[in-house]
């Protein structure tokens, strides 16, 4: 019987509430890491010069972390601690 490959998983699930808890891979460090990066600098650029830019900016890279959290982490699902 064949066996589905292993997920390599970068963002574990939340031991608590829905969502993903800190990264357990160096590829998830890397991306929080570069999603603060971009966030930080937007913010120190954009915001008085353009605040609606770094709005819309800063909603494009919250959802290219979310999703990269949803396709890269366990299955986001309300969780109540350990069975």
């Amino acid at each position: 019987m064949h066996t589905p490959p292993e997920k390599n998983i970068w963002f574990p699930a939340k031991r608590y509430g829905w969502g993903w808890g800190p990264p357990c891979a160096w590829q998830g460090w890397v991306v929080l890491a570069v999603w603060f990066v971009l966030l930080l600098t937007s913010a120190l650029v954009l915001v008085e010069r353009s605040p609606l830019t770094f709005f819309i900016l800063a909603l494009v890279l919250n959802a290219a972390l979310i999703y990269l959290c949803w396709r890269k982490g366990e299955k986001p699902r309300w969780r109540w601690g350990k069975k």
